[in-house]
């Protein structure tokens, strides 16, 4: 009976397949040069034997030196299998991938430069540090490092984005520093940039509205932090203001100095004589805003909503932005070796999760035919009412309501492929608009489709009380059926190129509880706290 509303979601034919890994190895050739250069030391022992030695401490050198790279390429998620330092196919195919992405004439042999590039490059990132914590949370994960680190060899700018000004450039970088999508991922969202002639001087003006990061860094309760860049003979100016769902008519500006049209609180300094805008003056925008939750998208047939009552329920997205300030703070990212606090190790596998979810999400949408991403937000807002009953009974056994939720996936009347792809594209939508019941109703599907380690998802969001009562008992459950898949050889969804946070969730699984933190940070002692307004 909740069928109807989920195959209503995937009636615009969001459909996905995911492509199979490549699984070349180079033990074949191993092997026989293995064999060749065995025989030859064999037959040289009772010739030469200082020669003999000599051979082989240049080969051991040699090997050492193929297998850092090997080592190395397998870091950056160019995969060359198994370092045993010997170049073959594999080694090879994987050193054209890391050509190709830096831009190096692509032959499969590395010189001296691209060598050390890589090798020095991957020793900096196991010292780690906040870059390397920002590179892991991004799109392009800890291989963007490379152009990054090679950029300030250089001594240029690690990244220029579509031609945009520095000024607005080094906003961009700021931005995305301090919330969880990457510079890319942000000028990709509608709204987050716009463009038009504020001062009259012929040339672009820049708008940059961070209410599309989903950061409480930026926002607070009512508005969010809004730049406005006006062109001067000198370069660009940088206003800063709060306001909430900005646009270019809402700012005019006299050279480098912009003020607001409307009696909205801001953050420069000077206060805004006028409170209406000029309807005849408002300037020429090139790309529009899009508006909040409440807009009509005609056309799609009416779908059961989720409730307003989420906008009670505690903020998943604010929470990794603490968090996220934790681990820069610490310095990297709990491991397994060093972990001490089970669950503030769980708060950063969940946000890093999230991130990994949304990336994902984002390269599918621009896939989706015929859909705007209000329009798929919509379809998706099915999730919450029709996955409810199934959560409403996370507290039975993991094995009862996978149970449950699998017979649904069965009556449900659709393909696997399309309950997978939609799931995946709903996953997305519910973590970046912060709405729980989608994004824990989606993850269940996945693994009720049989995508077995997304049920990391599920023991995160019942660890930590987000869309659904804490129960570290369940969460337990589920974590350990996640792990115990990723251990019998199913294949990674989150951050494939980590194989030790395999180690780390279990780890982690077991030590829960122990502690007495419940949230992964310090709890202050139960005292009552002031409560400021600074809007």
């Amino acid at each position: 009976m909740f069928s109807n509303p989920l195959k209503a979601a995937v009636i615009a034919g969001v459909a996905f397949g995911a492509p199979a890994a490549p699984a070349a190895a180079d033990s074949l050739g191993s092997g026989l040069i293995g064999g060749i250069i065995g025989g030859v030391i064999v037959n040289e022992a009772t010739k030469n034997k200082r020669k003999r030695v000599y051979r082989s401490n240049a080969y051991s050198a040699q090997r050492q030196a193929n297998r850092e790279t090997q080592t190395a390429l397998n870091y950056f998620s160019f995969p060359a299998g198994t370092p045993d330092g010997v170049i073959g196919s594999r080694t090879r195919a994987a050193v054209r991938q890391y050509q190709a992405y830096m831009g190096f004439p692509v032959t499969g042999e590395l010189t001296s430069y691209q060598r050390d590039l890589l090798v020095s490059s991957h020793n900096r990132a196991q010292a780690g540090g906040p870059q390397v914590v920002k590179a892991m949370n991004s799109s392009k994960g800890v291989r963007g490092l490379l152009k990054t680190w090679q950029g300030e060899a250089g001594g240029t700018r690690s990244a220029s984005y579509g031609g945009m000004p520095p000024e607005v450039s080094d906003a961009v970088d700021e931005i995305a520093a301090s919330s969880d999508p990457s510079p890319e991922q942000l000028l990709q969202r509608s709204g987050f940039v716009q463009l038009a002639d504020l001062n009259g001087d012929g040339k672009t003006d820049y708008v940059l509205d961070t209410s599309v990061t989903g950061s409480s860094f930026w926002c607070g309760a009512s508005n969010c932090s809004v730049m406005v860049f006006a062109s001067t003979p000198d370069g660009y100016k940088r206003n800063d203001f709060l306001t909430y769902e900005a646009k270019p008519a809402m700012f005019n500006c006299h050279q480098g100095v912009c003020r607001m049209n409307e009696s909205v609180p801001k953050m420069a300094s000077d206060t805004p004589d006028d409170a209406a805008p000029d309807a005849a003056s408002e300037p020429q925008t090139q790309m529009a805003s899009t508006g909040g939750g409440g807009e009509s998208s005609g056309g799609i047939s009416a779908l059961p909503m989720a409730s307003g009552s989420a906008k009670t329920e505690a903020s998943l997205a604010s929470r990794c932005s603490k968090v996220s300030l934790l681990t820069n703070s610490n310095g990297g990212f709990v491991t397994q070796a060093n972990m001490t606090d089970p669950e503030m190790a769980m708060s950063e596998q969940f946000c890093l999760s999230r991130s990994y979810a949304i990336s994902t999400g984002e390269d599918m949408v621009r896939n989706v035919q015929g859909l705007t991403q209000a329009q798929v937000d919509q379809q998706c807002d099915s999730f919450g009412p029709a996955m409810a009953p199934y959560v409403a009974k996370l507290g039975q056994s993991s094995a009862e309501v996978r149970g449950q939720v699998q017979k649904f996936v069965l009556d449900a009347d659709m393909t696997v492929e399309q309950l997978q792809g939609t799931a995946k594209v709903c996953l997305f939508s519910g973590y970046r608009r912060d709405k729980m019941d989608v994004a824990l109703g989606s993850a269940m599907l996945l693994v009720g489709v049989g995508q077995k380690p997304y049920a990391e998802l599920v023991g995160h969001h019942l660890s930590q009380g987000f869309g659904v009562e804490t129960n570290l008992e369940r969460a337990r459950e589920w974590y350990s059926f996640a792990v115990n898949a990723l251990e019998g050889g199913a294949e990674p969804v989150i951050a494939p190129g980590q194989p030790e946070r395999v180690g780390l969730l279990k780890a982690a699984t077991l030590a829960l509880g122990d502690t007495a933190q419940n949230d992964g940070m310090p709890k202050p002692e139960a005292a009552s706290l002031p409560s400021f307004s600074v809007d």
